[in-house]
């Protein structure tokens, strides 16, 4: 799907860019790929990263075109050998003639949901949802800034793909709810250390994807006809359209850095 023309018509562009986009191979993650490839100046460098080699060579096909140069990365960030081979990817391209680095941390797990919080007596069940979902963001963001250090003529731009979860509780996702809690105090903290960043923290809003359909298997009755609600009334949104918001906030460029924006408030 084509970005909106009030997307496109924003007086800001992108540049000659260095963009990375984790979870690339489906669902939002894929959105975000397709609708700033189209805006990219030749010569730019889209990084798509995903555990589905298969689905990101799909993609890369579609997005390769114009001069843009795409690449397709194959990584667990649940393990530290993916998130160096992506920061391997940010270094090997970090150069004088990039205008703009852009990190979307997309990927993300929704957690066993058919559970409520004491049952999570496992330490290594938790550490590894938490090491996907949090530790990686940190130092995959941490690994990329130092790859494209702050100098005259770049701009930064990190993305945290959020939730509403990071705001509120929702019985039997403690994993989740945790996981984007603590994502968006880290982008929170993030901003105010690096002033010279633009951060955000996006919630997308409920997605018509395949973590929505993981969701309705949520042990919690109340929660569950909540979920069902959504998809039986109509209320999930697109990818497409959710993304087309994302892009119109990041080249309008006038948000605080930091912030928490939900799809619904813009």
């Amino acid at each position: 799907m084509e970005p909106d023309a009030s997307v496109t018509s924003e007086p800001r562009g992108l540049g000659r860019s260095f963009c990375i986009v984790t979870g690339a191979s489906k669902g939002f993650g894929r959105s975000i790929a397709r609708q700033v490839a189209a805006l990219l100046r030749p010569q730019s460098t889209l990084v798509l990263v995903a555990r589905s080699g298969d689905k990101l060579q799909e993609l890369r096909a579609e997005v390769e075109a114009g001069g843009l140069v795409v690449r397709a990365v194959a990584a667990d960030l649940g393990a530290k050998g993916g998130v160096e081979r992506v920061v391997r990817e940010a270094r090997e391209a970090s150069s004088a003639d990039i205008e703009h680095l852009m990190l979307f941390n997309n990927a993300a797990s929704l957690g066993d949901v058919s559970r409520y919080a004491q049952s999570f007596t496992d330490m290594d069940e938790v550490d590894s949802y938490l090491s996907f979902n949090v530790s990686s963001a940190l130092s995959l963001t941490a690994g990329v800034l130092k790859a494209f250090p702050q100098r005259p003529g770049l701009r930064r731009t990190v993305v945290n793909v959020s939730s509403l979860c990071a705001l509120e509780p929702f019985p039997t996702w403690v994993l989740y709810c945790t996981g984007k809690a603590a994502r968006d105090m880290m982008f929170r903290v993030l901003a105010k250390e690096e002033p010279d960043l633009r951060v955000l923290n996006y919630a997308p809003g409920p997605l018509d994807t395949d973590m929505q359909v993981e969701a309705r298997s949520t042990s919690d009755p109340t929660l569950k006809k909540t979920v069902f609600d959504l998809r039986d009334k109509g209320q999930l949104l697109t990818c497409e359209q959710s993304c087309s918001k994302l892009v119109k906030v990041l080249l309008k460029d006038d948000y605080q850095s930091g912030v928490h924006l939900d799809y619904f408030e813009l």
